[in-house]
């Protein structure tokens, strides 16, 4: 499948690339990256044809969309598509250590404030177009409600719908890792796209029970990342990191055998993984975070790589999917 063929999301106007670049990482996840770096993975992303980038201000506290938006300004506005997130407010702070409690590798220069309020998710998203050098971003989500449920239903969705109707944004959603709030957004309000990770991959199925065919049954667009589950289904080895813990012994195997029977069928773990995220009729993009130009490059090939039918067939049969043939 080509990274760059393009879907709308919902029934917005807003189009995304079917693989996206998920900037979390040119904000020092875990690890600083230099700028020349940084600048080559955006620059490498456009070459291979990604048209959808993702990022949000949590990423390095603003580091993200500060790289973000510098690495995109040589390109036309309108050829490519921009999502940022709210509900993280950013408040400078003196300057103490470093962000590694939150996961990043820069100065701890400011403090994350919860706030889905109207008025936060409108200053956050100000904020956010500063730091862009932007003057309007494509999508705009709401980014972990987990534990504020109520205000970002009661204030934050709210607050989003007007800046949509405002024309300030094109399409609106939620981002998070759990699949319930996700099909409660899906089914009871009007978003265009929601962005859920790490459940559909090839060892988590769940957003196949609830979101997926909530999302195809009103139109709604999914987003899906984390297809790697944070390590292990890109390299299933003892130690390596499963939703951002050390994985079970039980899930590297499970991964380990996975990988097996993609090498027998002349593929990878990598393609296979991507393919399964990119095969329900409600994904419509495949977001895959990077931190260099060879990293971009290795998405882009194992995306586009083929993966045989049979292997889908052997996976079922080795009870290693729920179900027979090509995944949904």
């Amino acid at each position: 499948m080509s990274g760059g063929s393009r879907r709308r999301l919902g029934r917005s106007g807003v189009e995304v690339t079917a693989l996206a670049f998920g900037a979390s990482g040119i904000g020092n996840l875990y690890t600083e990256v230099g700028e020349e770096e940084a600048y080559g993975a955006v620059r490498a992303a456009w070459q291979r044809g990604i048209r959808y980038f993702d990022t949000a201000p949590h990423y390095g506290i603003g580091l993200s969309e500060r790289r973000l938006g510098a690495a995109l300004r040589e390109h036309p506005r309108d050829a490519f598509t921009v999502s940022t997130k709210v509900g993280r407010r950013l408040e400078p702070v003196r300057p103490a250590g470093d962000d590694l409690a939150h996961g990043f590798a820069v100065p701890a220069t400011h403090r994350r404030v919860w706030d889905f309020s109207s008025d936060g998710v409108r200053r956050t998203l100000e904020a956010s177009l500063q730091r862009l050098g932007l003057d309007r971003v494509d999508v705009v989500y709401l980014h972990d409600p987990d534990d504020h449920a109520e205000q970002a239903f009661r204030e934050g969705y709210p607050a989003l719908e007007r800046l949509r109707s405002e024309g300030v944004v094109g399409a609106i959603g939620a981002g998070m890792n759990r699949t319930a709030m996700l099909t409660r957004f899906v089914r009871d309000t009007d978003v265009d796209v929601v962005l859920c990770a790490g459940r559909h991959t090839l060892l988590d199925h769940s957003a196949l029970t609830d979101l997926l065919p909530a999302a195809l049954e009103h139109g709604r667009s999914v987003v899906i990342g984390g297809a790697f589950n944070s390590g292990l289904l890109a390299d299933p080895r003892p130690g390596a990191t499963y939703d951002y813990a050390r994985a079970p012994a039980g899930l590297v195997d499970r991964a380990q055998r996975m990988k097996a029977a993609a090498e027998r069928h002349g593929t990878t773990l990598r393609a296979t993984a991507l393919a399964f995220c990119a095969s329900h009729r409600a994904v419509a993009s495949v977001l895959v975070g990077a931190r260099s130009a060879a990293e971009v490059h290795d998405c882009a090939d194992q995306f586009a790589a083929p993966v045989p039918a049979a292997l889908w067939q052997e996976l079922h049969a080795t009870g290693l999917l729920p179900y027979d043939g090509e995944p949904p």
